[in-house]
């Protein structure tokens, strides 16, 4: 039975028989970009019903459907409850949560204080990039290798899973530090749910600490001893510097333009998990092109974290969000919702160029965005790019690994659970 749900996930499952058919889904994959994001289109590589004594018949043309669905389908026996992909690589975050709290140890005491704010037990947060480069390279690797003891430090790593658990450890180093630098530019007083170190250390000792994280991170990017890789996250660090500042630019051509936007928001959030995630697929040995997927995966979950969070900045309040709302339209920074809204509305163009210092303005640009489609439109793109993301999923190499297979539906599931967060 194949049912048309609104706003349903595809459902992606490896070859096998279910009763007496036999069902065979492979790839499934974006393969328009269709401009007012009304549509796009899909085919599948492979799909096949048929009665096991049944010759197969030839591919189905291709389907196009609407955005707002997905193709759903349900066989009996075929789906099953998933579990939660935070939970699959949770004995892993578990170690190298231990791993960076011993990194960033130091024998200056204010330092050390400062290095580990958000490393201490209870403040980690999300541990998201950490989680989905375990689920990569789970998906990229045919075994899993057994979990390397505890305590490794700064030693070389000795097998392949050592190494793409230094790279998230890296990767939440280079996090952490570009936070508590955002935090000193923007003068924010919280982050996840407390007082940002700023505020409760001072400015100095914050970027100090950010400085500090960001060598550690090097010293353990060197332990690997790939100059691919470590030319990889070089490039994280400068598009980091890079984003933050083409933020600042005041020329109202770059603020006002959704590209411009879009390759600021690619440098200050999706370049460091799609660099990331090729990172892990280099150090597995993968071809260019599959190391090529790892990428768009990291880099469309990126843009569309970033999309939703922008949205999130309108929609969601301090207590959720776990630091202040409207924060980036009262420091004038403009977002994809007000750019959508500056297109259905040009007199909101003035509004803007004006900018946010007076609270009369910020109550007239959320009038606009209130009588727009800024906010859904930027829902819409932020799908787009979680589809892209689960599509290059759909496009790895097939295998009949149980672990490859369940880390690849925790990708997917990812994507969804960026679209849907509330926080």
């Amino acid at each position: 039975m194949i049912l048309m749900l609104g706003m349903a996930r595809l459902w992606w499952c490896r070859k096998g028989a279910v009763g007496d058919l036999d069902l065979h889904i492979y790839k499934c994959h974006d393969i328009s970009d269709v401009p007012g994001l009304n549509s796009f289109l899909l085919f599948w590589e492979s799909i096949t019903f048929r009665r096991l004594t049944d010759s197969p018949p030839p591919p189905p043309p291709p389907l196009s459907l609407s955005l707002s669905f997905y193709l759903l389908i349900e066989l009996p026996g075929i789906f099953q409850e998933r579990p939660d992909p935070f939970s699959i690589v949770a004995d892993e975050l578990s170690l190298i949560a231990g791993r960076l709290r011993s990194m960033v140890v130091t024998e200056v005491p204010n330092l050390a204080s400062a290095a580990e704010y958000f490393f201490k037990i209870g403040a980690e947060g999300k541990r998201f990039r950490p989680t989905v480069l375990l689920l990569m390279a789970t998906a990229l690797n045919e075994h899993r290798p057994e979990l390397p003891p505890a305590g490794v430090g700064h030693n070389l790593p000795a097998d392949l899973r050592t190494c793409q658990q230094r790279i998230a450890e890296i990767t939440e180093m280079i996090h952490v530090a570009s936070l508590l630098h955002d935090d000193v530019l923007d003068d924010a007083d919280k982050r996840r749910g407390v007082g940002s170190l700023n505020a409760v250390m001072g400015n100095k000792l914050a970027v100090l600490a950010g400085d500090f994280l960001l060598s550690r991170a090097c010293l353990a990017l060197a332990s690997l001893r790939n100059t691919e890789v470590v030319t990889l996250i070089a490039t994280v660090v400068e598009n980091l510097v890079t984003g933050e500042t083409m933020q600042l630019t005041t020329a109202s051509n770059q603020r006002f333009s959704m590209e411009y936007y879009m390759q600021k928001t690619y440098n200050k959030t999706a370049s460091l998990i799609s660099n990331s995630c090729k990172s892990i697929a280099i150090l597995a040995g993968h071809t260019a092109e599959v190391a090529m997927l790892a990428f768009e995966y990291g880099k469309n979950l990126g843009l569309a974290f970033q999309l939703i969070d922008d949205v999130l900045d309108f929609t969601g309040t301090s207590e959720s969000l776990g630091k202040g709302s409207l924060s980036d339209i009262r420091h004038g920074i403009i977002t994809a919702p007000i750019l959508f809204a500056m297109e259905e509305f040009p007199e909101l163009h003035a509004v803007v160029k004006q900018g946010f210092d007076k609270p009369a303005n910020v109550d007239i640009a959320l009038e606009y965005l209130g009588k727009s489609n800024g906010i859904q439109r930027t829902k819409d793109l932020a799908m787009k790019h979680a589809n892209l993301a689960a599509a290059a999923v759909y496009s790895l190499p097939e295998s009949d690994d149980e672990d490859v297979i369940r880390s690849r539906q925790a990708l997917v599931d990812l994507t969804e659970r960026v679209i849907n967060r509330n926080k």
